[in-house]
Formats: C-alpha cells, structure tokens, sequence
C-alpha cells in the first residue's frame, strides 16, 4: 500500500497545478476594446436537451441550471456543500441529522422568492420528490430519491426529509448536478397530471441569479440579472451563452474575442489560445477520470491473473505523456486524491516481464503468433471506446504493448449514443475492454461502478464484478454521515478494487478555462460546473 506520505504529496501535486502562479483565477489588467462591459460571452459546445433537470441528459442542463435554479445546497469549487435555500448544512452536531441517520432537517432561509414573485418554501421541495417518484414522470433517475419515505413542511421555514434507511448520499440529491434536482415551483406545476410536456421544460421561472430570456435553438440561450434573487441582482447585467458545436471554432471564437470565455478547452487546442492577447487561461483539476475497464464474465477476463497481467502490461506514463500530452494527473482509484475520502492506492507497476512470467504460471501458454491461449481458448480480446482520435490512438498502443506479452486486442469503437445506450455494449455486456471517462459527484460513494447489487439493469456496474467483500463495504459506507468511518471503509474497498483489478484508473482530467482577463470572480470548480458562483462575476 503507498504511504501517506505519497498519496498527500499526489493530491498535493494536483491541487498546486490548479493554483500556481500561470493559472490564476480571477482576471486582471484594464477594459479591452472587445470587452462589453457588463455582459459575459460563454462559449459552449453542447446544448441543453430540456431546461428541468427531472427530465434532461446533458451536461449543458447542468451548467444552466446552475445559473437559472437554487438548489438546497451548492458546491463550491472543491466540492464543498454552500448553503443556498437551506441556512446550514445538516450534521450529526448540530442537530439535523439525527443520531440514528434516518431524519433530516433542513432549515429553510426565509424571503426566498421565484422570479414571479411567489414565496419558494419547503413546499416546493417535498412537491420536487412527489414529481420525481411519481410514475408518469419520465424522469431520468430516481435513485436515491426512492429512500426517502417522506417530507414533512410543520413551518414554512423547515423541511423534515424521512428515509427508509440511513443513506449518506440523499444530501446530494439537494446539490447540484447527476439525480440531484433543485426545488420546482408547486404553485405552477401541482396542477399537471405529468410534467413530461410541460412549458415550464423549456420555458422555466427563476429561483437562481439568473432569468432566461431566450433560448435560440442551436444558437445561443440569453440571460438578464434576476432582481429577486435572494443575494441580490448578479453584479453582471447579462449573460449570453453561445452554442458552438465544433470545439476548433469556439477557440477561434475566443482568438477573434468573440466570446469571453470557454470553461473547457481542449489538450489540442491549448497551445492556440496560450498566446491570444487578453486571455487568461486557469488550469484546475476536475472529477472526470478516465479508465480501462475490464468485463469480468468475459472468458479469460473472468480470471483476476489475466487481468491484472493487462494492468502491468501496459506502460501508463508513457501514454500519459504522449497521447495525452502530460495534462492530466496519474489516478490509482475512483475517488479524486483532494477528497476528505481519498484512499492511499499504489499504481500498477509498469512489469511486462512479472506480466508475462505470470500469465505462463496461469497455465497461459504461447501458440501461433506469440498469442498465449490455455485449454483452446486465445488471450484475444476486444477494446471498445468513443470515435475520437485520442482514443484510437491511445488503443492502437494498448494492443502494441499487450501483444508483447502475448495478448491479442481488437479495436472495436462505437458512437457515444451506442457505446452507453441501455441495450449496448456496456450495459449488455457484449464488450471485453473499454476505454471512457467517468465524472463522480462530491460523495464518493462508488456502489453503482463495484457493488454486485447494481450489475446492469440494476446499475451501472458494467465490469460486472462480483464480489461479496467490496458489496459490502460499500454499502456499510453510506450507511453513516460520519466522514471518518466512511473514510476506513472506502480505504479497505479500494484495496479489494485493487486487488481485483476490475478497472485501471489511468487519470484525473485537468480543465483548462481560457477567458478574457477583464473578468472578475470567475473561480473555476472541480464538480459538475464552473457556474457555482455566477452572481460575483463581473467584467
């Protein structure tokens, strides 16, 4: 296991990299002649697919619902809760959790109102979970949402959230991002049968700093200050966030300063916007970790000595620096190395020859073409990721370094729409290896990726591990609110991950922002949106 001293020193690593003296996070220098003082330009590749989060897919929705809605509780840019509706966040100390884990009091700030002037209460919390469980509401996820039993509204200034069980991760259904859903007006919505068609999908009311004014479909979505925002109007007067879906026209968007800001500029287009005058670029880490992962009830696969053979085959810096130009920070688990919950995991040693030595011990043995097979059966499998270039790239050294040791690996890639659909490869099963990227929300319950209860269609455990030992312990973790006995439990889990080796955690995606250096304020976040704090942006 590496010391403590190791894994402080990683996240270390990583978090210094976010904050170092070539990345800062606020804008300096005077008004330029493109800036509009005022009004920020975001740009954005991607477009909201529905504007209620019960009901949308995208990662768009997410950062628009940050600027339009109030959840209970925001992130702040290390993934710490803010209190927003709620006055405080609900502890064991202070009173609102209770000593058996099952109650939750939230205690409502007062003078909130929705944009149309009618009071935003508890009410309109408990008429949120009523809509998410209701049947006739398509929504995406109801997960989590289902443990709780019920929410009592005695006042209009608290909310008593009842669980079926302790749950540790119903704390971020109130925040933002994922299956998390701020409150939705009751006094406009209670009288909808079903909230699938409603208006209110593309056309919503404001709780949040922000009031939506247009939405030009496949062009841009248009904001104005919303005066009854709880803080106060945002100290900018508008925002415009323009759709543009080629990634090489939006940095050519920022080099010509038509637009202010792009929150996530890519690794091959860095290099452009370094040197475009009276632009800042801040680089900080992000929850998005990129991985290789294995089908355990595949043949061959099903055998943890092939697989950990995989995971010592493949030399990780090396791609790391060359296909991925260095950006990003090595990752030794699913849990970010800057969480109060980050496990102390060594990497996989980079060992073709123990890889090779062992395979043979396993009874896997050399045949035609170098390609080890044991009873008939050929080491040879499929690896299957999005159609991107970096990923074929980064496959075609994986099946270099594999056939090494005498493994034979096929590249087989697929749109995103059909690598992740419902019915295919992953959740079907009908994959061997696959090469993605995932994003985990501040909580780091991990039981949906490991637990034997969440194997698809229940979950997405789509490396169809089974294993009673790590089942367990991740269901015992969010069985408590107390970070300290959470922490041991995540610690023996991802051991046990290790061990296994269901997965490589290849690394920790880096974002870069680059925008112009006459705003102000702008503090780019590590879960889920940059947009946590847009009402102190200022330009």
């Amino acid at each position: 296991m590496r010391s403590a001293v190791v894994a402080g020193a990683l996240a270390l690593a990583w978090f210094v990299t976010a904050c170092s003296p070539n990345t800062p996070v606020a804008g300096i220098g005077g008004r330029h002649p493109w800036t509009k003082p005022g009004v920020l330009r975001l740009g954005s590749s991607d477009e909201p697919d529905s504007l209620n989060p019960l009901f949308a897919n995208s990662d768009a929705t997410d950062q628009i619902s940050a600027l339009i809605f109030a959840p209970i509780f925001r992130y702040d840019e290390r993934g710490e809760f803010v209190p927003e509706l709620a006055t405080e966040v609900p502890t064991y100390a202070n009173g609102g959790i209770s000593a058996d884990s099952k109650t939750i009091t939230i205690h409502w700030r007062k003078g909130v109102t929705w944009s149309d002037g009618a009071t935003l209460g508890p009410g309109d919390l408990r008429f949120t979970w009523r809509a998410v469980m209701n049947p006739k509401n398509n929504v995406k996820s109801s997960i989590g949402w289902d443990d709780i039993s019920a929410i009592d509204v005695p006042n209009d200034a608290t909310a008593i959230v009842h669980l079926k069980k302790p749950n540790a991760d119903v704390l971020g259904l109130f925040g933002m991002g994922g299956s998390a859903y701020p409150p939705l007006p009751e006094h406009l919505l209670a009288k909808y049968d079903s909230l699938n068609t409603s208006d209110f999908n593309a056309h919503p009311i404001s709780s949040g700093p922000w009031l939506l004014t247009a939405w030009n479909h496949g062009s841009s979505l248009e904001f104005t200050a919303n005066p009854r925002y709880w803080r106060g109007a945002p100290k900018l007067t508008a925002l415009s966030y323009r759709i543009v879906p080629n990634p090489d026209t939006l940095v050519a968007q920022l080099q010509t300063h038509e637009i202010d800001l792009d929150a996530s500029v890519g690794e091959t287009q860095l290099a452009r916007v370094q040197t475009v005058a009276g632009i800042r670029i801040a680089r900080h880490p992000s929850a998005n970790w990129r991985h290789l992962d294995m089908n355990c009830s595949r043949p061959g696969l099903a055998d943890v000595r092939v697989r950990r053979a995989i995971a010592q085959s493949i030399d990780w810096d090396r791609l790391r620096a060359t296909v991925y130009h260095g950006a990003n920070a090595p990752a030794t688990s699913d849990i970010p190395p800057d969480s109060w919950a980050a496990p102390h995991i060594p990497p996989y040693p980079y060992a073709p020859r123990a890889a090779a030595a062992a395979l043979q011990t396993a009874g896997y043995l050399p045949g035609p073409g170098g390609i080890r097979s044991k009873d008939g059966v050929r080491l040879a499998f499929t690896i299957s990721a999005t159609n991107k270039p970096g990923n074929a790239e980064a496959e075609v050294a994986m099946q270099q370094q594999l056939r090494a040791v005498g493994i034979e690996l096929t590249i087989k890639n697929y749109p995103a729409g059909t690598l992740f659909a419902e019915n295919g490869p992953l959740y079907s099963g009908s994959y061997d290896l696959e090469w993605s990227i995932d994003t985990n929300g501040p909580d780091p319950d991990n039981q949906g990726y490991w637990s034997s209860a969440f194997i698809p269609p229940h979950g997405a455990n789509t490396s169809f591990l089974r294993d009673p030992a790590i089942t367990k312990l991740s269901a015992q973790a969010v069985l408590t609110f107390d970070r300290s006995i959470r922490k041991r439990l995540y610690q023996q889990e991802e051991e046990r991950v290790h061990e296994l080796a269901p997965a490589v955690f290849f690394y920790w995606q880096t974002t870069t922002a680059a925008y112009n250096d006459d705003l102000h304020g702008y503090r780019p976040a590590e879960y889920y949106t940059d947009n946590w704090n847009s009402w102190e942006w200022s330009i």
